[in-house]
This record gives structure tokens, C-alpha cells and sequence, in this order.
């Protein structure tokens, strides 16, 4: 069991240190008795609110509409969602309620070191004795011993489990990466072939000239970028490498395969290689010169108004510029095939993802909290608790009919929330907008592309059949038509043998250490940086210097020592992902 680090600043952890050794004992309604519970009630006379602590939640208050109903009627329960992403300052909210010994009742936080402070300061109950009790859970009983290895109990129950084979990917329809440009564009200077991703730039040139101007009267651009999420690297850099294949994992780019392994700041490296990409767009006139300035909400506006002719991802391009409208007309963003493309792709995870659900040490009705748990695993809760966005269909009856014999498909009222984007709840399913009342605990329990044993279809509905049939437009079917009949991103990918799935081994690098920690703050600042003067820099000699100038000063900051670190949990996570493999695959 791991120690017990870095729970806040230096002032904040010792007053939670104090407070979480105080609170050692756990709670007194659970520690009296161990028997074994084998059977978990299914009514409650009395109404109780829980506190749920989300580290993942961006609703903060009463869990309101359907999804309070349906947890109400289910569990005679109400949900009080306590969220730090709403609250603000980082850990302070966090802090202050460790400090005071009483995180939440339902706790949804991150496995590895967070988890193992919290089960080492007793605010997490060791719910055995109702984990033979809950049936649903135990149908991902790999990645609940996965997720408590090393403890003496059960402390908490993993998320985004499957059915899946760990080599199967966990995406849906589109694949998290790829090149997604204005297909009408594409479209327009004749679909040329894009052999490699230097062979981008001559297609980004010919669209631009195509619409040189959007319908607002801004100039367009193929590449617009943002700082927002920079951390070890410039983030956008990182994205074009993922499309052959490699991931990262603090400053290495690891593939997906095992194959290869690269530090960020090898000289024939894929982050060279992307940073010479830019550079080169930029000299071409191609990337907007707001790039440095703004951020992801004004560049997700410029999408919207057809201001950026190339998306990273499909979830930016194609949410904010795919309408009703624009695909009707032909217009949208669509996958185009790099042709020495291997796309990474995140294998399904056997274990769970990175976050996990727990019960607090002091919660009044742990045994009616695990039986919420546990229907959070069951199909009836897979389909009802993960939000649209992420393809959840909602409850059966309401938003989608069918069963093993016929082939789900969505009623009228769910062709309303899912084509035009919200409906009124009928009030016996508690009345009110169903996006409002879609359950705020933003993590999927259950990985939504897993199989549903009752109609043998995904859970995702935008992955079936009939969905797919509802949803042709001009743009899909012209770009169905130019790419082998395919049906999705993903049918192509996988089809063509261009997807590089990294099997899902719930992989958890081990915390820095003090000094690789300072190392790397002092490293990454000057990456990225460094990578942004390179972008826009006056010329390819400028754009050498820098390079070189950052190579030797990421050195002296200690470059080669995180690097190091880095690179064993790499390899140690592709052994992982190996084992995995052969155990599961």
C-alpha cells in the first residue's frame, strides 16, 4: 500500500494528515458488523440525500428531472452532487472536506495515489461485505480485484468497465484521433490523394483558396490552434502523432504496439516531425495568427462559423459545425484517409478507467449506496446514467424500444432528444427538458460501446442500425460513397487495417517524486514555449536554433532524468498492455 503524499499544499496537508488520522476508526455503522450481506434490499421506507463528492461532475446542487426520479423510485434516495470543478481553487474543496474527515458519502475520484490516501485515512469504507451481495458488479469482478490489488478489502468499484476484448477499440462510431477536414471542401478541389501528413499541406492550401472567406466575413484557416490544455508538450503537436500510432506518456511518445519508443526531443522524433508540420503551414499562410492568443471556447466559435477548415478531433469539428443544416447541404467534417496513417486507438479497458466509485466511511446508509452501485452496473443503469454525449440511449420505454427478438431503435420522444437536440419529459418520467435531467455524474460506469446482452447491440445508440439509417445526410452518404461504402470513421479504419489499438490495461504511472516533479515543471515550460516560437518562427533557420537552444536547455533542467523515469513506466505499461492481451484478449 502506498504511502501517504501530497494531499494539498504544505499548509492544507497537515491539517488533513491530522484530521485523516483522526478519523482512522472509519464509520461506526459499518465497522460494528462484518457479516456478509447476501441480499441487498430493493425498497427503503425512508427518504435519505446523499452527498456524492464528483472529482469528473460540472454540476454542482440537487440532482434534478428524470434521472432523479428514476433514482428516487429505485432507492427512495436523492443525490446532492458536491462537484470542485463548479467550486473552484483547484483541491481547496477537496482539502477542506478531507481536512474535516467526511469527503461524501458516494465518492467518484481517481484510482492509484489519490484512492490509496484516502483508504490509508479511513474516508472510504471496505464495502466487502456487500460486494457478494451485488451481482451486477460482479459480472466485472477482474476489474474489481484489478482496482483493490494490494488492499485488504473491497474500497471501491472501478468505472468505463466492458465486455469487451481489451484488444477491441472502446470508441464508437468515430475514433478519438484523425484528420477530419470541410469534406464539401475536400469535395470541391476533387478528393486528391493524401499520401503522408507533410501531403496535407498542398489539400489545406487548395480548401483555403476554396473558401478563402467564411459566410461571416473572417478570413479562414486550415490550422487553428489553442493553449489551453499544454502540459508536457504543446498539446496540438501531440494530436498528428497520434495518427501514426503513438500515445504519450510524460515526455515519451510510446506506440501503440510496443514497437517504438521516442523521447519528445528526439532529433528524428515525431515531435520534431509535427513542429516542422507547423511550421511550414504557418509559413504557407495557413495557421491563424490568433492561434497564441486564444482559447478553446472563442476557437470552438470560429468552427461554428466556418472559420477553420481542420479539426484534430471529431468531437470539435464536427459538434460545433455538422448541423442539421450544414450536412443537408452537404457541408461538414468527415475523416479523410492519410494513406500511411495507423490511428492510435484506446483499447477497452478490462479493468476500468482512471476513475472509481467508493463509499464514504461515514455514510449513513452504506448497504442502500452499494445497491446504487451496483445498479449503476446493470443494464437498466448503464443506459440511464451516462449522458448522450458519451451515446447512452436513456431508459427503456422513453427514449428507445426493443428487445434480444427485435432491434432497438428510438421512439418518437427519443427521435426528438436525439435528432433535435431536447424534449419535454412526460411527467411520469418526472416531467421537465431531458438534457437538464440526464444523470450529472459525468462518468460512465459502464463503457457504453460494451454489448447488451438483451438486444445483442451496443448500448451506444448512435451504434445502431436503425439509428444509423435515420441519420443519412447529403454529406454522409457522398462521403460513404468516396471511401469504400463505409459506414463510420471506425468501419474505415478498421476495414483498411489503419487503426493501432493499444490493448486497455488500466495503466496508472506511478507518482513523481519531488525532484523528477520540479524537473519536469521547469522542462515542460520550456517545451512548450520553445514549441510555440518554433510554429510561428521567421524562418527555417530561426526555427533550427530553437530546437537546438531547447535541447540543450531542457538538459541542464533535467531533461534526461525524467526522461528516464518516463520511459521505464512506458515500457512497463506496454508490458502491461502485453499481459493483457494475453490474458483477456
Amino acid at each position: 500500500m502506498k504511502h501517504l503524499t501530497r494531499l494539498a499544499v504544505a499548509a492544507t496537508t497537515a491539517v488533513s494528515v491530522l484530521a485523516l488520522a483522526a478519523c482512522q476508526g472509519g464509520s461506526s455503522n459499518a465497522a460494528d458488523d462484518d457479516t456478509p450481506v447476501t441480499e441487498l434490499p430493493t425498497a427503503w421506507d425512508d427518504t435519505i440525500t446523499i452527498d456524492v463528492f464528483d472529482g469528473l461532475a460540472n454540476y454542482m446542487g440537487m440532482q434534478q428531472g428524470w434521472f432523479a426520479k428514476l433514482v428516487k423510485d429505485k432507492f427512495n434516495m436523492e443525490l446532492n452532487i458536491i462537484a470542485p470543478n463548479v467550486a473552484g481553487g483547484g483541491d481547496t474543496l477537496y482539502n477542506t472536506r478531507v481536512g474535516a474527515g467526511d469527503l461524501g458519502d458516494l465518492i467518484i475520484t481517481d484510482k492509484g495515489e489519490k484512492l490509496d490516501e484516502l483508504v490509508q485515512g479511513g474516508l472510504v469504507l471496505d464495502a466487502s461485505k456487500y460486494y457478494g451481495a451485488m451481482p451486477n458488479a460482479a459480472e466485472y469482478d477482474a476489474a474489481v480485484q484489478n482496482t483493490n490489488d494490494g488492499k485488504d478489502g473491497v474500497y471501491a468499484f472501478p468505472t468505463q468497465v466492458s465486455n469487451l476484448k481489451p484488444t477491441q477499440s472502446s470508441e464508437a462510431l468515430e475514433p478519438t484521433f484523425g484528420a477530419y477536414l470541410r469534406w464539401d471542401l475536400y469535395s470541391k478541389i476533387g478528393y486528391p490523394e493524401i499520401g503522408t501528413l507533410e501531403d496535407l499541406l498542398p489539400v489545406f492550401q487548395a480548401m483555403q483558396q476554396a473558401e478563402p472567406t467564411a459566410p461571416n466575413g473572417q478570413k479562414t484557416y486550415a490550422l487553428s490552434l489553442f493553449k489551453d490544455w499544454d502540459g508536457n508538450m504543446m498539446n496540438n503537436v501531440k494530436q498528428p502523432i497520434t495518427y501514426y500510432g503513438y500515445d504519450e506518456l510524460g515526455f515519451v511518445l510510446a506506440k501503440a504496439d510496443g514497437s517504438d519508443f521516442q523521447g519528445l526531443l528526439d532529433d528524428e522524433g515525431m515531435y520534431h516531425r509535427v513542429l516542422q508540420f507547423f511550421y511550414d503551414a504557418n509559413q504557407l499562410g495557413l495557421v491563424d495568427p490568433e492561434s497564441t492568443t486564444q482559447n478553446y471556447d472563442t476557437l470552438f466559435s470560429k468552427y461554428q462559423n466556418g472559420q477553420v477548415l481542420y479539426s484534430f478531433w471529431p468531437w470539435l469539428g464536427q459538434s460545433a459545425y455538422n448541423t442539421a443544416d450544414n450536412t443537408s447541404q452537404g457541408k461538414g467534417f468527415m475523416l479523410a484517409e492519410i494513406q500511411d496513417q495507423n490511428i492510435f486507438s484506446y483499447g477497452a479497458e478490462v479493468f476500468g478507467g482512471k476513475q472509481v466509485l467508493a463509499i464514504g466511511s461515514k455514510a449513513e446508509d452504506p448497504e442502500r449506496i452499494a445497491a446504487f452501485i451496483d445498479w449503476l452496473y446493470s443494464p437498466e443503469g448503464t443506459e440511464s446514467n451516462s449522458s448522450q454525449t458519451a451515446g447512452a440511449p436513456g431508459p427503456k420505454g422513453l427514449t428507445w424500444e426493443g428487445a434480444t427478438s427485435t432491434a432497438p431503435a428510438l421512439t418518437d420522444f427519443g427521435k426528438e432528444v436525439f435528432l433535435d437536440g431536447d424534449a419535454t419529459v412526460p411527467e411520469e418520467w418526472g416531467g421537465g427538458s431531458y438534457i437538464d435531467g440526464t444523470s450529472t455524474l459525468n462518468v460512465s460506469v459502464v463503457l457504453p460501446t460494451s454489448t447488451d446482452a438483451r438486444t445483442d447491440q451496443p448500448f451506444n445508440y448512435t451504434m445502431w442500425p436503425s439509428y444509423q439509417e435515420l441519420v443519412q445526410t447529403p454529406l454522409s452518404e457522398d462521403w460513404s460513397a468516396n471511401m469504400g461504402d463505409a459506414t463510420s470513421g471506425m468501419d474505415f479504419l478498421t476495414t483498411n487495417d489503419q487503426l493501432a489499438i493499444a490493448p486497455g490495461a488500466s495503466y496508472t504511472a506511478p507518482a513523481d517524486s519531488s525532484q523528477i516533479e520540479a524537473q519536469r515543471n521547469q522542462v515542460k515550460a520550456a517545451i512548450v514555449q520553445t514549441s510555440w516560437q518554433m510554429t510561428f518562427a521567421k524562418d527555417q533557420a530561426e526555427f533550427d536554433s530553437l530546437w537546438s537552444n531547447l535541447q540543450s536547455t531542457a538538459k541542464g533542467l533535467g531533461y534526461d532524468d525524467v526522461l528516464a523515469f518516463d520511459m521505464t513506466n512506458a515500457k512497463d505499461q506496454n508490458d502491461k498492455r502485453v499481459q493483457v492481451a494475453k490474458d483477456f484478449g
